[in-house]
């Protein structure tokens, strides 16, 4: 079973990404900011971090230097999933950790696809 986080701070897009993960058999944690997006990843060390990009407090792409900094968290995958859809966007989100680069909306198949791409 793949441990997964998924931060994203509009509540019915977080349930839903948590929805289709937990319907595979996977283990969701939960977090509506990149703040708390990091400490959850530091106790709970996730597999897979599924980001949101425009989110308070510490936006996607923070979280994903973040997390590649600590010792503790950079091991993880990052599947940022958001609305920036330009190929700057795409471009600096690879260049600050991203694994996988999804855009919204996205459909179950997009979220499954992304996690499998990972080979965990």
């Amino acid at each position: 079973m793949v441990k997964i986080l998924v931060v994203d701070d509009t509540p019915s897009t977080r349930q839903l990404i948590s929805g289709y993960l937990q319907e595979n058999g996977h283990q969701v944690i939960e977090a509506e900011d990149g703040k708390e997006a990091l400490a959850k990843a530091i106790d709970n060390s996730p597999d897979v971090i599924i980001t949101d990009v425009v989110m308070p407090e510490m936006n996607g792409f923070e979280l994903c230097r973040s997390l590649k900094k600590k010792p503790e968290t950079q091991g993880a995958r990052i599947v940022v999933c958001t609305s920036k859809n330009q190929d700057i966007d795409r471009l600096w989100g690879m260049k600050q950790g991203a694994d996988v680069y999804l855009t919204k909306p996205f459909t179950r198949e997009d979220i499954m696809k992304a996690i499998t791409s990972l080979n965990l």
